[in-house]
Order: structure tokens, then sequence, then C-alpha cells
């Protein structure tokens, strides 16, 4: 009897240890973004941002994002390979071999004969191929002349460059874009300049967003980040609710910030900065209230901001730094 008592004793501690384990667990990162890297940065998403003072080791790679990789992201001027050659050279290459081949071993086009009869089989196979390669050959080298000016749509319109009236005046075509064969490159980037009224933007997004994560408020949240950034918050919030607590949020305090990058991509403006900010994390009962744990502590993370026309800052990316 005393033998079942203490089994169920220590069984009952150790439901207890797991449970407070459970609620523990997140405390640690707790704050908004889970202490990992997650969003989206345009063609730079699945790049480290660069090292700034504040972050000497720069940002950690993405680990959550809703954009997908592209052949030559985060690669500017990078294009994806030139599908036509390399189909052409392995084709015909692997014909001239099977013909040449199956001719040798009495296969081939006419396979079975014998003397000279294979010799004049072998040598008429062997010219048809030559044949068939520079026909095929002078196809694709007229498909891979420049166009004219009467075929613009040749040409990747994200060059910033749109013909002799485009924006920039430049000449039709610029730099080399999509291959033929559906190769697709990165958006041509441009260079976005960041200001006092700029920074002072971050500071105070980056203290609005741990105020609205703290009050679960969805929709504040949804005016100060993109959409994928609240589909994170969320998750969070939702997987707080289910544990029971409520991630309490204060005195956040910026202590060092510096950009680590800022560029243009078509319309929207990216910044990177890194931020050293202090801040107070508290996890309470959401039933009763009471505090389950309390970490004053500081973090250093990189934030990414982006901006449309004739609109203000908004959260897209968080990254740990290394």
């Amino acid at each position: 009897m005393l033998t079942q008592i203490s089994r169920r004793r220590r069984v009952a501690a150790l439901l207890a240890l797991a449970t407070a384990l459970t609620v523990a667990a997140p405390v640690v990162e707790a704050r908004p973004g889970g202490g990992g890297s997650m969003g989206s940065r345009g063609s730079r998403t699945f790049n480290a941002p660069s090292a700034t003072p504040t972050a000497p080791g720069g940002g950690m790679t993405m680990q959550r994002s809703q954009t997908s990789p592209s052949p030559g992201m985060g690669s500017p001027g990078m294009q994806a390979p030139a599908q036509g050659r390399r189909f052409g050279g392995g084709f015909f290459a692997g014909l001239l071999g099977a013909g040449l081949i199956g001719a040798l071993l009495g296969g081939g086009f006419f396979g079975g004969l014998g003397g000279l009869a294979s010799m004049i089989g072998l040598l008429f196979q062997v010219g048809l191929v030559v044949v068939v390669v520079m026909l095929a050959l002078r196809f694709f080298r007229r498909r891979n002349e420049p166009a004219g000016a009467g075929a613009p749509y040749t040409r990747s319109s994200l060059d910033g460059q749109q013909g002799p009236t485009g924006p920039m005046g430049g000449a039709a075509g610029g730099a080399p874009g999509a291959g033929m064969f559906g190769g697709q490159r990165p958006p041509q980037t441009r260079p976005v300049q960041i200001g006092p009224n700029d920074f002072q933007a971050f500071e105070r997004l980056l203290g609005d967003i741990q105020d609205a994560y703290s009050r679960e408020d969805r929709v504040t949240l949804g005016n100060l980040s993109t959409p994928e950034m609240v589909s994170y918050f969320d998750e969070e919030l939702r997987n707080n609710a289910a544990r029971g607590v409520v991630n309490k949020i204060t005195d956040v305090k910026l202590l060092q910030g510096d950009l680590a990058e800022s560029w243009g991509e078509d319309r929207t403006d990216y910044a990177t900065v890194a931020m050293r900010y202090a801040l107070k994390d508290v996890m309470v009962e959401r039933a009763g209230g009471r505090i389950v744990s309390t970490d004053s502590s500081e973090a250093t993370e990189l934030w990414t901001f982006q901006r449309q026309p004739g609109r203000g800052w908004v959260l897209s990316a968080i990254q740990q730094t290394r």
C-alpha cells in the first residue's frame, strides 16, 4: 500500500514538473518572433543580412518564409542556366553517339547488313546525323540572335529600362534578362536612402509592435506588419492561449541600432536594421493572473521593414544574429 502511494506521488510530481516545463519553455524567447528568423526580404530573403557594429556577426539565414526561392535569388545579376544550349548539346551528342555505336555493333539504322553494305550504311548514318546537327545549329543560332526593334518582348521588364521612351530613357533591351526557355532572374535593385525620420519610425515600430503583441491586438499588428508576419504572430498567440498564458512585454527601450542594408525592388523599399533593445518579459496565467515567470533582458535582432509608395514602413521580417 505504501509502495503504491509513493509511486502515485512520484507520478504526480513528474506530471507537475512536466506541466511547469511546458509553461516555462517559451519564456526564454517569448517575445514576438519567438527568437527565430522569419518573414520575407524580397530577392534577399534567403541572404544573411550584413554585419553591423550592433550585430558584428551579421544575421542568420531565414528559417520560415512564404517567399519561394527562384533561380538566381539572392545573387542580383545571376541568371538561370541557358537551357537551350544544354538541351542542344546533350540531345544531339546523344543522337550522334547512339547512331555511331549502334552502327559499329551491327545495329543502328541499317543493322544486320554486312561487308560493304555495313560500311555504306555507316557512312550514310554519319552523313545524315551531320546534316541534322548542322540544320539544328543553324536554327538555334538564328533564334539566339539579338531581337530587333520589332521584338521588344524578348527583354525583361525588370531591368528598370523600358526602351527609348522608358522612364530611364535607355535603349531598348538593357542587360540580358529572362532566357528564351523560361529562365528567371531576380528583379533589378536600386539604392534607397535612409534618414533620421526613417530611423525614428523603426524605433517607434519596435515599441508599438511589442505593445500590440502584448495586448494580443491583431488589428494593430496587421497595420504595423505584413500579412505574413501577422500570421506568425497569430500562431504564437494561439499557442500561448492553448497553454493558458499571456505574454506581457513592457519597458521596451532601444539601446543601439544601425542600418545593415537598404534597397528597392520595383515599387517597394526595404531596410534591414540591427537593433539591440531592453525589455521586460513576463508570462502570466490567462485565468488567474498569476505570474508564471518574469525576465528582464536584452535582445539583438535584425528587423526588416518595407514601404510602398505613399505608405509608411511596416515590419516584413525578423532575423536573429549570429
